[in-house]
């Protein structure tokens, strides 16, 4: 399993919003099966195995394409830890347990 945390901006839209492109995104995410995510305002966290992974982030960068968007920049940064079990709750569980909480 890997954490993988992804960011899909459209360049050069209509407007200075983009919530309606990352509305779409998270619609590919809420339909996508074999995945965890976790929307966050910077971007999304996602769980799962890599090749599932991989599929669903192609998806969600084709998303502002499907709107009209003539360029797209997906930023993706990839956790995979192979000598044990990597969940985002489980990243945070670890760094807070050393804060004492």
């Amino acid at each position: 399993m890997v954490v993988v945390e992804v960011s899909v901006v459209p360049v050069g839209t209509p407007s200075a919003s983009l919530s309606e492109y990352v509305a779409g995104c998270v619609a590919v995410l809420k339909q996508a099966g074999g995945i965890t995510y976790r929307l966050t305002p910077m971007g999304t966290i996602i769980e799962g195995e890599l090749d599932r992974v991989w599929e669903v982030v192609r998806q969600m960068h084709e998303q502002p394409f499907a709107k009209g968007c003539a360029r797209v920049v997906t930023t993706v940064r990839i956790d995979d830890r192979r000598d044990k079990k990597l969940t985002m709750d489980g990243k945070v569980s670890a760094v807070e347990s050393r804060l004492g909480r």
